[in-house]
């Protein structure tokens, strides 16, 4: 059976409203944030619980969504700068999505089929998650993971 963990990366995996002057940034359609935005956890750690997890069949999915009201060349520009923190960070993924504000994560992953677990930071949208369990990412992300990690053991 698939078994996905699917991540949202802004205010889950990236600090990106902990950046002074984000919501401005966007505005003026400036990647700032995204550039700026340190790491919510400890990546080696968050990665070695995960090379666990892919171990035991679980693969790692990152939806994100752009930013709200952008236009074509601003999404291009925060696609460009939040792969390049995935990359700067050193967060390892087996898919990305990056789609439109407001989009429903569901519709990029719907596709994977089994077990989808949605790690995000937005109530709304974990409320809204129709495909498996949710992960509040205002919580201690680590050790919801090392649960699933020796519940699946």
């Amino acid at each position: 059976m698939n078994k996905t963990l699917v991540f949202d990366m802004d205010g889950t995996l990236a600090n990106f409203y902990g950046v002074d002057g984000w919501l401005d940034d966007l505005h003026n359609e400036n990647t700032r944030p995204y550039d700026m935005a340190k790491p919510l956890y400890n990546m080696e750690v968050l990665n070695a619980i995960l090379d666990c997890l892919r171990l035991q069949g679980w693969r790692i999915v990152i939806t994100t969504w752009l930013a709200k009201g952008a236009t074509k060349d601003f999404d291009n520009a925060v696609r460009a700068s939040k792969l390049q923190w995935l990359q700067k960070n050193n967060f390892k993924y087996d898919e990305i999505h990056m789609v439109r504000y407001g989009t429903t994560k569901a519709n990029s992953t719907r596709k994977l089929g089994g077990v989808q677990i949605l790690i995000d930071d937005n109530e709304k949208i974990r409320n809204g998650w129709r495909l498996g369990d949710t992960i509040d990412a205002n919580k201690n992300i680590l050790s919801e993971l090392i649960n699933l990690l020796e519940e699946t053991a």
